[in-house]
């Protein structure tokens, strides 16, 4: 397989996940998010969760006509987070009155936050790596939440809070990957992307002195 023919898709409209990406020297050929319908199962894990929503955003999208378009050396990355106190999961707030509601059950306590990656070289294989990392936030006050909301940086957040933004004063400490709280574990992804033939250094001399 050529270097100059394979493309990275990116099966993500996450602004965090392009940037993370890029900063591992990345840029994907193509963009395409897809829309799943993200329904946590009766008896279903936050692991369990991740884990499925990556897989089906990943075939998704490489069953699109436009990365079909692209030929057939294609590898499409997708990821997908959730946050979750024990077995309940923190979602992504739709009003500030949810997002309070997810602030005060993270305050002065431990979170997990579960980000799960998939990829689908050329070949077909579906290959996964799921990452767990521990978060505790300290006890939040009324104003540290009021404030926080103001910010707005809790839309489209899971867990309803943005490590990379003004929570992470919010953090105590982090057992785990920085990274895959953020939206896609770097090291994790760029291991997978390796390991099944994605030419990362290549992609990384291309680019050299850009």
């Amino acid at each position: 397989m050529s270097d100059t023919t394979v493309k990275l898709v990116l099966a993500s409209a996450s602004p965090r996940r392009l940037s993370l990406l890029e900063q591992a020297g990345l840029v994907p050929d193509l963009l395409n998010p897809v829309d799943i319908e993200e329904i946590q199962g009766k008896r279903e894990t936050p692991r369990a969760l991740s884990l499925r929503l990556a897989i089906e955003k990943a075939k998704a999208a490489r069953d699109a006509p436009i990365v079909k378009a692209l030929g057939t050396s294609n590898f499409v990355l997708a990821a997908d987070t959730v946050v979750a106190v024990g077995r309940r999961i923190i979602p992504k707030p739709s009003s500030p009155e949810e997002a309070r509601r997810g602030l005060q059950l993270l305050s002065g306590r431990s979170h997990k936050v579960w980000t799960s990656i998939c990829l689908i070289p050329p070949s077909g294989t579906v290959k996964s790596r799921v990452v767990d990392t521990r978060v505790r936030f300290k006890r939040l006050t009324r104003e540290d939440i009021d404030s926080y909301l103001e910010t707005r940086e809790w839309r489209d957040k899971a867990g309803g809070y943005a490590i990379q933004g003004r929570a992470e004063v919010f953090v105590r400490n982090l057992n785990g990957s920085y990274s895959g709280v953020v939206g896609l574990p770097l090291y994790e992804t760029v291991s997978l992307l390796q390991g099944a033939g994605y030419p990362v250094h290549f992609n990384w001399m291309m680019r050299v002195g850009e």
